[in-house]
């Protein structure tokens, strides 16, 4: 297996706080990490060190999903979470960890991912167009600041 990885960087106008808070709800989690044309159920998340979490991304075009799971390594609230993934599939071999920062700025917050060890047979390329999405979807959960009526 290639060691293909993807590296994004965004600022967002949120508070770290809200931010870590969209990976760490498994509702929230579920709603902006599957890129557009799909969508997510989370079947176990466990958010704490040790902890482990299962979840599927269902094709909403064909009704096919890929399911993955792994476990978190490192996580400080507000700042690092680090975590394995490993599909379900054995034609998708191979573990790949991700590494997300978050840095409270003047603006928000700056967050940055690193997704490492992606199996040779995904293109990096479609990885990271993949993250793109998530992290469109990510900003418009979490910008907003909607008051209860």
């Amino acid at each position: 297996m290639e060691n293909n990885s993807v590296s994004l960087h965004r600022v967002i106008k949120a508070s770290p706080e809200k931010v870590f808070r969209a990976f760490s709800d498994p509702i929230a989690h579920s709603t902006w990490l599957p890129p557009y044309g799909f969508i997510c159920t989370v079947q176990h998340m466990d958010f704490k060190v040790g902890g482990k979490y299962h979840m599927t991304f269902i094709n909403f075009s064909t009704g096919n999903g890929h399911s993955f799971g792994g476990s978190y390594l490192e996580i400080k609230p507000n700042e690092l979470i680090k975590y394995t993934d490993t599909f379900d599939d054995p034609n998708l071999p191979g573990e790949m960890t991700t590494t997300v920062w978050l840095n409270a700025v003047s603006s928000g917050t700056e967050l940055k991912v690193l997704q490492e060890g992606i199996p040779a047979v995904i293109p990096a390329e479609m990885c990271y167009l993949g993250w793109q999405e998530s992290l469109e979807k990510l900003i418009k959960l979490v910008e907003p600041e909607i008051p209860d009526a």
